[in-house]
């Protein structure tokens, strides 16, 4: 590859890395729009394992709205943090390519009490639509979890959720 393509092929992998984080940025900020807008609007394989496989976002996404955006008395009871790490992206064409990341995840349940831990693999699709990386796939495996009783003395305070705009 010239200097040209390299260059490019560096800010694609960038490009896709940008797109991953507005990814975890969405779960975690209670942005079901922000969460549809990674994938392709139609046909996008997702495959979460125990939590449900699809051929398109839109159910996955209202599953995700039902959950994240979950009440009881006005507050959320439902909180993630998702911490991506461990880039591997190969691009298959200018236009395609793949992506692995290992994730750790933490989620505090205030309806069951509990906090669940979990980490794992993405194995990850990407396509170039309309000069933005989108993904096509998006497959989660579990390595671990833990789920442990929320002890008493436990305090939760909610912070404000704010959408970050895709750029």
């Amino acid at each position: 590859m010239d200097l040209e393509q390299r260059l490019a092929a560096l800010e694609a992998i960038e490009e896709i890395k940008a797109l991953k984080h507005r990814y975890w940025r969405a779960c975690d900020g209670k942005d079901p729009q922000g969460f549809r807008d990674c994938f392709i609007q139609r046909g996008a394989v997702i495959d979460y394992g125990p939590m449900g496989a699809f051929d398109d976002v839109e159910p996955m996404a209202e599953i995700f709205t039902q959950v994240a955006l979950a009440k009881v008395d006005g507050k959320h009871v439902i909180f993630d943090m998702h911490h991506g790490m461990h880039p591997d992206i190969t691009l298959n064409s200018p236009t395609t390519a793949r992506g692995r990341w290992t994730l750790r995840f933490r989620q505090v349940n205030l309806l069951e009490g509990t906090e669940y831990l979990k980490t794992g693999e993405y194995d990850d699709e990407y396509v170039l639509v309309d000069g933005q990386w989108k993904m096509s796939a998006c497959r989660f495996t579990d390595t671990w979890s833990m789920t442990r009783a929320l002890d008493e003395s436990a305090q939760i305070t909610e912070g404000e959720f704010m959408a970050v705009p895709a750029p």
